[in-house]
């Protein structure tokens, strides 16, 4: 037996793999092409697309909307037959514009997290359901998804596609408090079941299954297989796992934050958005813990959640600079499985390391 193939509606995954979306530029249409070559879903991170080649004329609005419809094109063309997925914050000021392009451009899905994808446009929302491309919220509790659920419900006699659950162990900004990282019920293991539970009623009115993803902290096949097999998830989605590809859009030295770090370096920091995030510690983080600011003047408030007033440096820039491999004036955000990399391999390499090893747990259950 080999893996189980990933269907949301009328698409369908020979890998039930989601490549996660990572911003600023992580994963562009370089890595998400790859993904989606090896039959797995890649995914384009939308967040502050556009400030990695902005150009003169350009409003960074203006830039965001057509730097992502040039890699959502980019990435169809070059995998027609393959997946591509667009992760869209719900946090970002921009969020409506960038949903917009993603349905234009024909982006497979949209995976929306960073707050609950509550679209009060309802021309948006409508177009969105009147497409082809898929509607997937990330949750972290069924609390989450039981009121997402009921929203769409309400407002559009429609339901998301399918489910991702994040969590506490996700690279980035993560979707609970600090106190409650480590409490045994907010365990991935112990949330996917409880939101498969919450959705069943919303199942049963509309007839149709509704995929649930697991994410946050996933690392080998053999993980895969205990979450499909387990745990009952649909799929997993792996984000940390593709940084250290040839493939995937950072810089070299991006790639080598996470080659060279230990396990003591996977550290948890507070957002300037107002998040708890996990990250590769390095010098620039150690001195914003210190105290030291690092000056900057606002472009325009990308996140909503930003008091960029009171912000010791502008997340977005400092990610951007570390996708371009600056870490002296940004960070990497990462899994908490980032120190166990050791190398940087292909996307066809990883995707089939990440298929044995489910196998090789297949055959043990056996």
């Amino acid at each position: 037996m080999s893996l189980p193939k990933l269907r949301i509606g009328d698409i369908e995954a020979k890998i039930p793999i989601i490549q996660g979306g990572m911003g600023v530029g992580i994963s562009l249409s370089g890595l998400a092409s790859a993904v989606a070559k090896e039959g797995a879903i890649g995914v384009i991170a939308a967040a502050e697309i556009g400030m990695l080649d902005k150009k003169p004329t350009e409003t960074i609005q203006e830039a965001n909307k057509r730097a992502l419809r040039e890699h959502i094109e980019k990435a169809k063309s070059q995998v027609p037959d393959g997946i591509i997925g667009v992760n869209i914050m719900v946090a970002l000021a921009d969020f409506d514009d960038l949903l917009d392009v993603s349905i234009d451009a024909g982006a497979d899905l949209v995976i929306m997290g960073a707050g609950l994808p509550l679209i009060s446009n309802k021309n948006l929302a409508y177009k969105l359901i009147e497409s082809k491309t898929k509607i997937v919220p990330i949750v972290s509790s069924s609390k989450a998804s039981t009121l997402i659920f009921k929203y769409w419900d309400k407002h559009y006699k429609n339901i998301p596609d399918a489910v991702v659950v994040e969590g506490p162990l996700a690279g980035g900004h993560l979707g609970f408090k600090r106190e409650e990282l480590d409490k045994e019920e907010n365990k991935l293991e112990n949330i996917v079941p409880k939101i498969i539970e919450s959705l069943k009623p919303f199942e049963d009115k509309y007839s149709k299954h509704i995929p649930v993803i697991a994410a946050g902290g996933i690392f080998t096949g053999e993980d895969i297989y205990k979450f499909i097999n387990e745990i009952g998830a649909d799929g997993v989605q792996m984000a940390t796992r593709f940084v250290a590809t040839h493939e995937c859009d950072a810089d070299e030295k991006f790639k080598e934050a996470y080659i060279n770090a230990k396990k003591e370096d996977i550290i948890i920091i507070d957002s300037p958005v107002g998040l708890p995030g996990r990250v590769v510690r390095n010098k620039f983080l150690d001195d914003v813990a210190k105290g030291l600011t690092k000056p900057f003047t606002c472009g325009w408030q990308c996140l909503k959640g930003c008091d960029y007033k009171k912000a010791p440096y502008c997340i977005a820039a400092a990610l951007a600079n570390a996708q371009r491999g600056n870490l002296d004036r940004g960070f990497a955000f990462a899994g908490v499985n980032a120190y166990r990399i050791d190398k940087i391999v292909s996307v066809k390499e990883l995707i089939q390391e990440l298929i044995e090893g489910y196998k090789k747990a297949e055959g043990s259950a056996k």
